[in-house]
């Protein structure tokens, strides 16, 4: 099971950011670049948790920060999308249950503005100021209308893979932390309804 989380992961991150670095930061778009790296960080950590997530998030991070043109310091694209990946997770939904369309979409918008916000800080903090030149609000804006328009080509896709071959239950279980795990353990403690033939036959008093 982890064995084919972290091979599908790993398949997903390389093609992401490939795609990211070929294609998408070739399109010269005003402002920000669509950030298809973000979307399967959120994608992944939807499915298998804060965990998961982090993990997910922080090795992608690593490999944008090491892959050519890249031209900020080591570390700071992990860290941001290492936050995003826990972020994400915490919100994953309980297996089973219906997922809205609207709630990925809503993940994304945050995980997009939140992710550009951080971006721009740590840069500060080591000396980038070309956030500050560009227009953070800029930056702010053309990533959450492009992460947007790509999240519902690429999250759900991303989703179903996670689903599929990283495994997202076993018998019926929740198999990783989130918000679903809380859920569940919550509805287990909650009294049960027997009725008094069959309290009867365990020997429970009323």
């Amino acid at each position: 099971m982890v064995i084919k989380r972290i091979v599908l992961a790993a398949v997903l991150l390389v093609v992401a950011l490939v795609v990211q670095v070929s294609v998408l930061g070739r399109l010269q778009l005003p402002g920000a670049t669509p950030d298809l790296l973000l979307l399967v960080v959120v994608g992944l950590a939807l499915v298998f948790g804060p965990m998961g997530g982090s993990l997910t998030g922080f090795f992608g991070g690593l490999l944008a920060d090491l892959a050519p043109p890249s031209d900020h310091a080591i570390g700071r694209y992990a860290l941001v999308l290492c936050l995003m990946g826990y972020a994400a997770g915490l919100l994953r939904t309980e297996p089973g249950r219906q997922r809205s369309v609207l709630g990925p979409l809503l993940v994304v918008a945050g995980s997009a503005v939140l992710s550009t916000v951080l971006y721009a800080l740590v840069g500060a903090l080591v000396g980038d100021t070309a956030a500050r030149h560009v227009g953070l609000t800029g930056l702010v804006f053309s990533a959450l209308l492009y992460d947007l328009l790509l999240a519902p080509f690429a999250v759900p896709a991303v989703m179903l893979l996670a689903r599929r071959f990283g495994g997202d239950q076993v018998g019926g279980e929740v198999t990783g932390p989130g918000l679903g795990t809380i859920a569940r353990y919550r509805t287990t403690r909650q009294p049960s309804s027997v009725g008094p033939s069959t309290r009867k036959k365990l020997g429970v008093k009323s």
